[in-house]
């Protein structure tokens, strides 16, 4: 394609989308982005050309015609929010528009003594949780880059970390979904009560499919009253008795709210002293915490373990910078990677990893790794351990050479039916999931 004819595909992309959201800076043609966010699309696509433009619909009808009018013209779309983790999974083919929800972004509910809200999908994860904190109650996720990740995002991409302990993933607060199809028709699933059990799950579906099934417009959670007080007990030292802390813990009436493993390279960039950690929290009363903090540190110290308890800012500070000290350090080379194997292998696979956590309950984990040879390592003793690796981010060069997903399962024709079911044009981020769905 000449430079004059894509100049004039573009301006037909431009005026057609403007058309449908009359409104300054709706629709962004590609040459008025910063560059910043030029090169964060660019890591998301597996193309030498570039989305026409991105589109930033205001409301959950806007965004429905959008994606009716690309269904109709067959464009291919990425879906996103803030673009925060729109660098994650595989690489998206041949995209012609970038759609942002980051503007549908209203509170809907708030139902105080129901313990639920309802939010659209373009609200900021901080933000939801200051509405929140006025009424004393928190979403008990922690996700990453938590200042600028958009709910719709965290939904779609499945991202939750340690508190996953106590509460469970995204999936266990979701009540509440509703989303455009490929087609542009807007849907919904669950309601906005706890008990509900109406229709299909499609929010279990939804959850973590990268933006390939349809758009996430508007979520509800089930929220929680936000503890009296904190605090975390951290232990360093030897696998041997790290081991046998875990074991204990897990024997005991202890009852933390997250708890995880993190690796000796990990530990040193913490300051946190040498060896492996374990690092537990609990949130609960102020009797209950000191109590069970205590145990725990007891517990260390008779192994021979370092250990100390951390509370107010300094715990605070603590659980920010330990996923961040995976999550910010990706360069061209650097690969962060989400891992699974069987909590009772987690000891031993955690001992084998230079930077990354382990999630004590669930054998999830992060990690960061300095080349694709490790990369395949990790993933053969994760899949001997029952388990997985999946690269989150990392160059595009990187994830054209690997497998991202590395899925070893029998489902993919199962997933490649449902995705015809809900894209059969295969217009929403074509080639971003398992098995290039």
């Amino acid at each position: 394609m000449n430079a004059m004819s894509n100049e004039k595909t573009q301006s037909v992309y431009a005026s057609t989308l403007g058309s449908i959201i009359n409104t300054e800076n709706a629709v962004l043609p590609w040459e008025k982005l910063e560059p910043s966010q030029q090169q964060h699309i660019q890591q998301a696509i597996d193309s030498q050309t570039h989305p026409s433009c991105i589109v930033y619909p205001h409301t959950q009808a806007q965004l429905a015609a959008v994606i009716a009018t690309a269904n109709r013209k067959k464009w291919c779309v990425l879906p996103c929010g803030s673009t925060s983790k729109l660098n994650w999974g595989g690489l998206s083919k041949n995209i012609d528009i970038v759609v942002s929800a980051e503007r549908i972004n209203q509170l809907i509910e708030h139902a105080v003594g129901d313990l639920t809200i309802t939010v659209e999908a373009g609200m900021k994860f901080g933000e939801l949780q200051e509405i929140l904190a006025k009424s004393r109650q928190t979403l008990p996720l922690d996700p990453a880059f938590p200042n600028s990740a958009t709910i719709g995002g965290i939904v779609a991409t499945a991202d939750t970390g340690s508190l996953r302990q106590h509460y469970g993933g995204v999936r266990d607060q979701l009540i509440g979904i509703t989303f455009v199809r490929a087609d542009g028709q807007i849907a919904k699933a669950g309601g906005r009560v706890v008990k509900n059990v109406a229709g299909y799950d499609l929010m279990k579906l939804f959850t973590g499919s990268y933006g390939t099934l349809g758009i996430i417009s508007q979520v509800t959670f089930r929220v929680y009253p936000l503890p009296e007080t904190s605090g975390t007990v951290v232990l360093t030292g030897k696998v041997e008795a790290i081991s046998q802390a875990v074991t204990i813990l897990q024997g005991s009436e202890l009852t933390p709210t997250q708890a995880d493993l993190i690796s000796n390279q990990l530990v040193f960039h913490l300051g946190l002293g040498t060896g492996i950690g374990f690092i537990t929290r609990f949130q609960s009363i102020s009797e209950s915490v000191k109590e069970q903090s205590n145990r725990l540190l007891s517990v260390g110290q008779q192994l021979g373990l370092d250990g100390a308890i951390y509370s107010d800012q300094n715990e605070v500070e603590l659980w920010q910078q330990l996923p961040e000290q995976i999550h910010s350090n990706v360069t061209s080379s650097l690969i962060t990677c989400k891992i699974g194997v069987i909590p009772t292998t987690a000891i031993e696979v955690i001992n084998q990893i230079s930077t990354g956590l382990i999630h004590l309950s669930s054998g999830l984990g992060l990690v960061s790794l300095e080349n694709e040879n490790l990369v395949l390592t990790l993933r053969n003793l994760c899949q001997s351990n029952y388990g997985f690796l999946s690269v989150l981010a990392g160059s595009v060069e990187i994830k054209k050479r690997l497998d991202v997903w590395g899925y070893t399962g029998n489902a993919l024709h199962i997933m490649r039916g449902i995705k015809e079911q809900f894209d059969g044009n295969y217009i929403l981020s074509p080639g971003r999931f398992v098995g290039g769905i």
